[in-house]
């Protein structure tokens, strides 16, 4: 009896159908345990009925699983006899094969029925079964340890080598349906290639990879999205690098079993031109960039408005150059990577200035009370030009106050209650010096009238002040006008001969110069005495020498203007700094001791080493001009003019007629020079001698011809006239030297 049916032998055991296409040979019992051996009058009578009763290739038999009877429960003594009893009414022979004494060695087979073994046949309903002597009670035999342990074991093992063998099959088949494509799972760019082969994998992503480079991508930098074109950017796929990323096939089961459930993204290998995907992405940054703002408080009108406080960015260059090679090809949105540039100033810190400082300073006009009734206001609506901010360092705002703004707000309103400090002079009223006396101001000090300015604006109430004055001292005091020792000429000059247009111009620029003083020490700059020289200043067009030629321009004449002072400033023992003789000599003026000036490019200047002032005196009159140097008499000076040497002589340059052509008759070109001998006013004894040596270019000689007419055609020589012998002159062009603009 089976074991697991917890039954003590009421029942007789269910009976199993085998497989009919089951031989006897491939059928052997499970776990049959050694039956009792049969009497030997049972096995007489076994003979006897099987001789009676047809055989079993005559009769219908019924063949038993004998495995459900191979066990015996636990109360069934274990040499007793297997029994099988057959089932009601049932007119069939039932064959039970003889079970042989002793244990079945080896694990439980199939039963088969051995050819020398005899078989046991049942009878029908009909046969009965003589009863058997009822078993002594004995006590229950002991299960089998090993039988019991072995049997789930073996039936496990069984189990898994058959699941093991199957997986086996299994991966052996999907290993040779795969081999030579791409490993299951396989993405590129989204798009599934896993499992096709190589050729299949290329031609699926150029249909729907390929077409993604022309197509607009968007990107985004933090906050801003905009479109590129991979292609545009030089950007490209690599279809043979692409696919050797995919590795080949796998041989863990494991891999192989996951891959039908799992994915495998590897991307594509872009190719990119270097300096136009970096153009392209320095393109962006018109879009992504911005500048961060620092969070303040400004001023409309009277009205204080906060500013928040917004972060800058900048694209990052590398980094955006490799998000958009790794994943344009995905035609999704990709995201580059900004450096974000921070602020220091808070929200709450901006609302603190706001409260604290802006709104008190502008609750109210600025007022500053003067003398005599006097007041000067600034009004709410001009605060924002008073006040301002700036970061702290901390998160907050530290408020500014400028000085300068808020004085020329205010002080033009309090000029009339201040006295303007005024230099002392030296005039020549009566032909010889006088010093004028100085004024001491009385100004407003700003600086300290609106030192109180940050606690006077925090209030809410009045914004009131009054303006403190103090002494200004003149440049020029009386006693160092006094000290300066103008007193007597020691040096001055005449020039004339100038043309009325000439002498406008002349006499103005004396004017400007006349009366200047030059302290012990200082330079003088004729061009930045007088400033520009132009219509603007009541200058006028007259005569200059431009390249050795007569023309005209605005200012000319204010050459004459620099001899003169040259040789004014030469006899009074100046120390010559800087002056230009003119290219051209010009009669009126002696040999290499004359200067020109030109606005801008020549300038006259000279020092004053003398240890007192000197005052210049211009007079200039109808057809010459006289400049004087005052001061107190230091040295003598002498002048030697040298021998002319090295003439040359002039060309000819022939010009159209026109308004600027003026014609000259030219003059010879020569070498001079100029000593100057400075001695002491005193002792007579020399101080120094210098020697200056200039040479004059040639004054070329000018015609204003018409242009010569075209000649007819009639007239024109043949072609196969010969051509002339020598070619015909033409005018010699003149070359203009550094200097050669002599133009005033």
């Amino acid at each position: 009896m089976n074991d697991e049916d917890g039954d003590t032998g009421s029942k007789a055991p269910e009976r199993s159908t085998p497989d009919p296409s089951a031989t006897p040979e491939s059928v052997e019992p499970e776990n049959v345990a050694d039956p009792a051996a049969p009497e030997p009058d049972e096995e007489a009578s076994a003979s006897e009925a099987s001789m009676e009763q047809p055989s079993a290739d005559d009769a219908p038999t019924t063949q038993l699983n004998l495995g459900d009877l191979g066990e015996r429960s636990e109360e069934q003594a274990p040499d007793a006899p297997l029994w099988v009893e057959p089932p009601a009414n049932e007119d069939v022979t039932q064959v039970i094969p003889a079970i042989p004494p002793g244990p079945v060695p080896g694990p439980t087979q199939a039963y088969t029925t051995p050819a020398d073994e005899p078989t046991v046949v049942a009878p029908a309903a009909a046969a009965q079964v003589p009863p058997q002597p009822e078993p002594e009670p004995s006590a229950p035999a002991e299960p089998s340890t090993e039988s019991t342990t072995r049997a789930p074991w073996m039936k496990i093992a069984a189990v898994t080598g058959g699941v093991i063998a199957l997986i086996g099959v299994a991966y052996a088949a999907d290993l040779a349906v795969s081999s030579g494509n791409l490993p299951r799972g396989v993405t590129v760019a989204g798009v599934d290639v896993g499992g096709s082969s190589r050729e299949e994998a290329e031609a699926t992503l150029q249909a729907q990879v390929g077409p993604r480079v022309d197509q607009p991508l968007t990107v985004t930098a933090g906050d801003v999205s905009t479109q590129l074109v991979p292609s545009a950017a030089g950007l490209g796929v690599d279809w043979e690098a692409t696919l050797d990323r995919a590795d080949s096939q796998p041989l863990n089961p494991f891999t192989r079993l996951t891959s039908f459930f799992t994915t495998d993204e590897i991307g594509v290998v872009s190719t990119r031109d270097e300096a136009v995907l970096a153009s392209a992405v320095d393109g962006l940054r018109g879009e992504t960039d911005r500048a961060s703002r620092e969070g303040t408080v400004v001023f409309e009108g009277a009205t204080p408005v906060p500013v928040d406080p917004s972060t800058g960015q900048n694209l990052n260059g590398e980094g955006a150059e490799a998000a958009l090679t790794e994943k344009w090809a995905f035609g999704r949105t990709v995201e580059l990577p900004v450096d974000v540039v921070s602020v220091t100033v808070t929200k709450e810190g901006v609302q603190r200035a706001l409260d604290e400082v802006a709104a008190p300073a502008a609750s109210a006009d600025l007022v500053v009370t003067g003398r005599d009734g006097k007041v000067a206001t600034a009004a709410r609506q001009q605060i924002g030009s008073i006040v301002g901010f700036e970061p702290d360092g901390n998160g907050g705002l530290k408020p500014t106050y400028n000085i300068e703004a808020a004085t020329g707000i205010l002080a033009p309103q309090l000029v009339s209650t201040e006295i303007v400090p005024k230099d002392a002079t030296i005039t020549l009223d009566g032909g010889s010096p006088t010093v004028v006396p100085a004024v001491v101001g009385d100004l407003v000090q700003w600086p300290k009238t609106l030192e109180t300015l940050p606690e006077l604006l925090r209030g809410n109430g009045s914004h009131t002040t009054a303006a403190v004055y103090g002494p200004i001292p003149p440049a020029l005091t009386t006693e160092a006008a006094q000290a300066l020792g103008v007193k007597e000429v020691i040096g001055e000059f005449t020039t004339g001969g100038f043309s009325a247009a000439s002498g406008t111009n002349i006499r103005l620029a004396a004017s400007e110069i006349n009366g200047a003083l030059i302290k012990p020490g200082d330079t003088f700059s004729l061009n930045g005495y007088t400033g520009p020289r132009g219509t603007a200043q009541g200058y006028v067009e007259s005569g200059i020498i431009n390249n050795g030629r007569p023309d005209t321009a605005v200012g000319g004449g204010v050459s004459q203007v620099a001899t003169t002072l040259y040789n004014a400033a030469y006899f009074a023992g100046m120390e010559d700094v800087a002056h230009t003789e003119h290219s051209y000599y010009i009669s009126r003026y002696p040999e290499a001791r004359e200067a020109t000036v030109f606005e801008g490019a020549i300038d006259l200047q000279f020092r004053n080493t003398a240890k007192t002032g000197v005052m210049i005196q211009a007079i200039g009159g109808a057809s010459d001009l006289t400049i004087r140097f005052w001061g107190t008499k230091s040295v003598d000076v002498d002048s030697i003019t040298g021998n002319r040497t090295k003439p040359t002589e002039p060309d000819t340059v022939t010009l159209p007629v026109g308004d600027h052509c003026i014609a000259s008759s030219g003059a010879p070109g020569f070498t001079a020079s100029d000593t100057r001998v400075i001695s002491d006013h005193a002792s007579g004894q020399e101080i120094s001698r210098d020697t200056r040596t200039v040479r004059y270019d040639p004054v070329p000689i000018v015609k204003c011809e018409p242009p010569a007419a075209a000649p007819k055609p009639d007239e024109r020589t043949p072609a196969a006239s010969p051509a002339p012998s020598t070619p015909a002159e033409s005018p010699k062009p003149t070359t203009p030297k550094p200097n050669s603009n002599d133009g005033e």
